[in-house]
């Protein structure tokens, strides 16, 4: 029996938020290697994960409006999507799963 591909966004709005995605992100990864998962960072998330980059990262996608309230900008590499808030619509309407971290 196939089972459908995991397909999940990690939200983090907190620094200790971010701190528990990133694991869950790490986690989720080892157990199943071809999942689709983003981590979608928004509020005082969005500083943390600059100031303390994770190799796991490409998976990362921060919050333009979050970036531009505290005049930061996001490294090459690293994904910013428009509003978290409407990211995490979009995907939830593209049938994935929702997880805060």
């Amino acid at each position: 029996m196939s089972t459908a591909p995991v397909r999940l966004l990690i939200h983090a709005p907190t620094p200790g938020a971010l701190e528990r995605a990133r694991r869950n992100l790490a986690n989720l990864l080892k157990a199943a290697p071809d999942a689709e998962v983003e981590l979608v960072a928004n509020a005082g998330a969005v500083a943390a994960a600059l100031e303390r980059p994770d190799p796991l990262d490409t998976h990362l996608r921060l919050c333009r409006n979050t970036l531009e309230a505290n005049a930061l900008n996001a490294p090459p590499g690293i994904a910013v999507v428009a509003a978290a808030v409407l990211h995490i619509a979009q995907r939830q309407a593209q049938g994935w799963g929702y997880m805060r971290a």
